[in-house]
């Protein structure tokens, strides 16, 4: 009899890549036999998966102009996804959680009162840091959930750390690409002339939304060290700010003249562009200073495109230093400056690189294989 499992995930297409990242999971899943219904919303589109499920009872939940609103259509679309799996005899619901709050506190109650088993991907484990606003909700989700997934051992280790989850209920999951979902129309040259970025440059990409915590300003800092030997460099900034203002950003571009070397899109990105962003660079840069895990990562290897990372533990998980990928000392300039001018002084290092990260994420990273992983996890429940 196979596994059924309801995906319930009302965030959907409107988390930037959430919906590829569901898409890729429904897809190991089905092909690993199990039985999958995807709940979500309005904006995120029918992929027309065979043996998929799919359902948008959130309906147009990010249309709505206040928060009240918003909440009524949350709870509405959740008891209505999830009184519909249970009826057609799915005893498994699937979330994934990027913070902790009241609605996915409720979220939790209700299937656990259905006799429901409740499994959590863990996409943000400061989601269950211990702070007032969400130390109740965290406590009580970490212990009516039943199953844990979280991407890699670092993540792992703090899951155990901030919580007394049992460890055998956290199971390991990688993250997969997005190689099934990519389909490139256009080469660098016609990227760039959509984009309105000079044929001539060496560009650097810096994208996704812009957080405290992605070091942007540790890039800018760098930038002028490394135009000092590289004068031809561009970096471009895409993605919109998030919490956060750009003008302590801009203040280090205006203090350091460094207008000709930065090409600001710092706004939401269409899906349908991002194609364009990552066509267009020669490297992607996370100068991140905290990090579960990068869906920006994999989008980049995914394109075959080089990434330089800080050297924190879950990007060491995935990157070798000069062998797929490229590694720099976590906050620090100096080392991010030198570590890009090796890079753009050496085209065969950097298209060796290039080569073996593309090599790697389409063989150890593939959908199937993380359904299968997946599906071996919901036996334990």
């Amino acid at each position: 009899m196979k596994r059924k499992v309801a995906i319930i995930d009302p965030l959907g297409a409107h988390g930037s890549s959430q919906h590829l990242y569901l898409f890729g999971q429904v897809m190991g899943l089905i092909n690993s036999g199990v039985s999958v219904s995807l709940y979500t919303n309005k904006e995120t589109k029918d992929p027309n998966i065979l043996g998929l499920r799919f359902y948008q009872f959130y309906g147009s939940l990010f249309s709505q102009k206040t928060k009240v609103v918003s909440g009524l259509k949350y709870i509405l679309g959740s008891i209505s996804s999830i009184l519909h799996a249970r009826v057609k005899g799915y005893s498994v619901f699937h979330f994934h959680l990027f913070s902790t709050n009241s609605l996915v506190f409720f979220n939790v109650v209700l299937s656990k009162i259905l006799l429901g088993k409740v499994t959590l991907t863990i996409h943000d484990v400061s989601s269950f840091a211990n702070d007032k606003e969400t130390s109740f909700y965290s406590i009580w989700i970490y212990k009516l959930a039943d199953l844990f997934l979280t991407h890699n051992e670092f993540s792992r280790n703090e899951i155990l750390r901030l919580t007394n989850v049992n460890r055998d209920r956290i199971k390991i999951i990688p993250h997969g690409n997005y190689i099934p979902f990519i389909n490139v129309q256009y080469n660098k040259a016609a990227s760039r002339d959509q984009l309105d970025i000079p044929q001539n440059k060496k560009v650097l990409l810096f994208f996704g939304m812009i957080k405290k915590v992605k070091g942007l300003e540790i890039l800018l800092q760098a930038l002028k060290l490394v135009i000092e030997k590289h004068n031809d460099v561009l970096v471009v900034i895409a993605g919109k700010v998030w919490e956060n203002d750009f003008v302590l950003y801009q203040k280090i571009i205006d203090e350091n003249n460094l207008q000709d070397y930065c090409f600001l899109h710092t706004k939401f990105i269409p899906q349908e562009d991002i194609e364009h962003y990552y066509c267009a660079c020669d490297l992607v840069v996370l100068p991140y200073k905290k990090i579960y895990q990068s869906g920006v990562l994999m989008m980049a290897l995914s394109y075959e495109k080089p990434a330089l990372a800080s050297d924190l533990p879950p990007f060491k998980e995935i990157l070798k230093d000069n062998e797929n990928g490229f590694l720099f000392e976590s906050e620090n300039i100096i080392s991010l400056a030198k570590k890009i001018n090796q890079i753009l002084s050496d085209k065969s290092l950097l298209e060796k690189v290039k080569k073996n990260g593309f090599e790697m994420i389409k063989t150890k990273y593939r959908w199937d294989e993380i359904g299968q992983q997946t599906k071996e996890a919901y036996q334990t429940l």
